[in-house]
């Protein structure tokens, strides 16, 4: 009875050990298993956090792109149509008109204005088609742009074909007879060296005469439509007589004019020279006689 009593309590020794080995390692299992579920749980929210700050970043990433785009195509719209405006007014007249919405009338009191125009304009275009006549037209006052350009005289307009230029304003440069005479000559060069090639290929082709004349003049923009830079006065309608009254091939200045050219002698540096024609007194048109000068290079 003895022996089975201990038989008995050795197995039920053994049956609590088990149990406790059993329950011990289903704690140990479980606390395993709640790590592990932690580390999923917060591994998952590493990870969606993650896909949320690359979602945002690239949300960021494409509205800055497209800020950065639509800024870009602003700015070269806003270049464009500076540049149109520039191609319309001068530089500071355009900053003027874009800041104030209007542009204030100045005077000045020294500015040469310079006017050419074609003779026999009509019969040279008679014997050209109308894009043929237009093309010539651009050929020359392209390259009358690129002479007053270089010269720092400012462009006002062509009227047919006509083309007036001031120099003096709206930069008080100095020297603006020089610079007008010389951009005048220029343009007489080059108008002689087309009609030789035009003439030497049979083609019509223009002669011009070129008038300057010194003086006062107001400038500014008038109107809300189509709108330009404009000067007036008595020294616009002299030089414009000035023209009216010269010959072909060469440039007819004013008394004005020739007096402030007087010192541009010969024997100067290259350019600066002139030499002077008196014409004496030529009668202008609604002027009466006034003194006039042929004047070409040293």
């Amino acid at each position: 009875v003895l022996r089975l009593d201990m038989q008995r309590q050795f197995q039920e020794r053994q049956i609590a050990d088990s149990l406790d080995h059993v329950r011990q390692r289903f704690e140990r299992d479980l606390a395993y298993q709640q790590e592990l579920g932690k580390q999923r749980e917060q591994r998952n929210v590493i990870l969606f956090s993650g896909i949320g700050v690359l979602v945002i970043a690239g949300a960021l990433w494409s509205r800055l792109r497209y800020t950065r785009r639509s800024r870009a195509a602003i700015q070269k719209e806003r270049d464009r149509s500076d540049e149109l405006l520039h191609n319309i007014l001068p530089e500071q007249v355009a900053a003027e008109l874009k800041a104030k919405g209007h542009t204030e009338a100045q005077h000045f009191d020294e500015v040469t204005i310079l006017f050419t125009d074609f003779k026999g304009f009509t019969a040279v275009s008679e014997r050209l088609s109308p894009a043929e006549l237009v093309a010539e037209l651009n050929h020359c006052f392209k390259a009358f742009d690129g002479i007053v350009d270089r010269y720092g005289v400012e462009k006002i307009k062509t009227i047919g074909d006509a083309y007036m230029a001031a120099s003096g304003i709206p930069d008080k440069r100095p020297d603006p007879a020089r610079r007008a005479v010389s951009a005048a000559l220029d343009m007489q060069a080059f108008i002689q060296a087309r009609h030789t090639e035009r003439t030497g290929q049979g083609l019509p082709a223009f002669q011009m005469r070129v008038g300057l004349h010194s003086g006062p003049v107001v400038a500014g923009v008038v109107g809300l439509r189509k709108f330009a830079y404009d000067v007036w006065g008595d020294t616009v309608n002299t030089a414009s007589r000035m023209e009216s009254s010269g010959e072909v091939g060469h440039v007819n200045i004013s008394e004005s004019t020739h007096s402030l050219l007087a010192d541009e002698t010969v024997g100067q540096e290259a350019g600066k020279g002139f030499v002077f024609t008196p014409r004496g007194k030529v009668h202008a048109k609604g002027k009466g006689e006034m003194e006039m000068f042929f004047v070409r290079r040293a």
